[in-house]
């Protein structure tokens, strides 16, 4: 896929990041958030549809209660965020009104995307705010996940949207170019096209040092290994360049544009893929591995060396080579005690229209 195609996107979602919400004091920024408004109206106007997954409630939050450091006790990240959430809701009504937009305010938790009737229903929600012309804006509901308020972080989150929906693009927006190559040193420099991650890519990510963000580059890599495998194109650039998000779309050279697999993973395909913490594993041999993965078949029990963890009949469970490496994701028929009996013959315990390799 090259970046001439993304002059064809239809519906994006695009991630704004902390940094790019709140100034160095940690408060919001309207000026900055204003002119995202402004390139998130253009597109509107185009014709596009735009969905917003926007971080910087805890940051916001922390400005507004005086705090100097991300909080690391789970009432308070979750104080901060519900502070936050409200301050940032209210700039953002009150700017996309400029633009005559309406927005939403959509929160998220894990259990919703991974529950197949909410999931649905979310996705429902979403499309539905979309005809009528509403951006939504999407955010954890960190004010009531108990889990460290982690799906864990939102260029996951993002993705996962972009995936739901799907969409045909994903924009992360930072306070950098793009990835770059030799970060912080002499004669840095952003790649522009990214066509695999491998282990040179895995390399230049790294976490976050910024005291209200979650996750760096080392979290957007993650992203794009999701949305590369589900046939969404993925670009990282900065927020702080007024035309970022008209750049990408227009094909021009903007941040790192990491290309797709093609085709599209259909919705189920994608559920079980990507939106559910796996209750186990089960290691197969070298046959099993080259079935599922070459030949498009099903799991057999005597493919099976090893069951790892405790689950139940159609939880979803990884499926890892001999070297315990996860190459596929699906939906187990047996529970765990049962595949460990060794006593299951004539059966599949992952059927292919249940299984997704990654």
């Amino acid at each position: 896929m090259e970046r001439d195609a993304l002059k064809d996107t239809s519906r994006v979602v695009v991630k704004f990041g902390t940094g790019i919400l709140t100034n160095r004091s940690k408060q919001i920024d309207p000026r900055q958030i204003e002119q995202l408004v402004g390139q998130v109206a253009t597109q509107r106007e185009a014709g596009r549809e735009v969905i917003v997954v926007s971080s910087g409630a805890v940051g916001a939050g922390m400005g507004v209660l005086n705090m100097a450091k991300r909080p690391t006790d789970l009432s308070d990240l979750q104080a901060c965020a519900a502070v936050g959430q409200s301050a940032l809701m209210s700039t953002y009504t009150e700017l996309f009104a400029k633009h005559n937009l309406q927005v939403a305010q959509v929160l998220l938790t894990h259990d919703d995307l991974e529950d197949k009737d909410r999931h649905l229903n979310a996705r429902n929600t979403l499309v539905s705010l979309l005809a009528k012309g509403v951006v939504p804006i999407v955010n954890e509901n960190d004010a009531v996940s108990y889990t460290e308020l982690k799906f864990g972080d939102n260029d996951w989150l993002a993705a996962l949207v972009a995936c739901l929906l799907p969409a045909d693009l994903l924009v992360i927006l930072t306070t950098v170019d793009g990835l770059v190559e030799n970060f912080g040193k002499k004669n840095p420099r952003t790649i522009p096209v990214v066509e695999k991650i491998d282990a040179n890519i895995q390399k230049l990510a790294g976490g976050t040092l910024s005291a209200t963000a979650v996750g760096g580059m080392d979290a957007k890599i993650r992203a794009a290994k999701m949305t590369a495998r589900t046939g969404i194109p993925l670009v990282i650039a900065s927020g702080k360049k007024k035309r970022a998000i008209a750049n990408v779309i227009d094909g021009r050279e903007e941040g790192t544009f990491f290309v797709s697999r093609a085709g599209k993973l259909k919705g189920r395909k994608r559920w079980i893929a990507f939106f559910h913490h796996p209750k186990g594993s089960l290691w197969v041999d070298d046959g099993a591995r080259n079935a599922l993965r070459d030949k498009g078949k099903s799991l057999l029990p005597p493919g099976v060396s090893q069951c790892i963890g405790e689950f139940a009949k159609d939880d979803v469970v990884r499926i890892c080579d001999l070297q315990g490496t996860e190459f596929s994701r699906g939906i187990s028929r047996f529970d765990a005690d049962e595949i460990r009996a060794r006593k299951l013959k004539g059966v599949e315990i992952v059927h292919r229209d249940d299984l997704v390799i990654l």
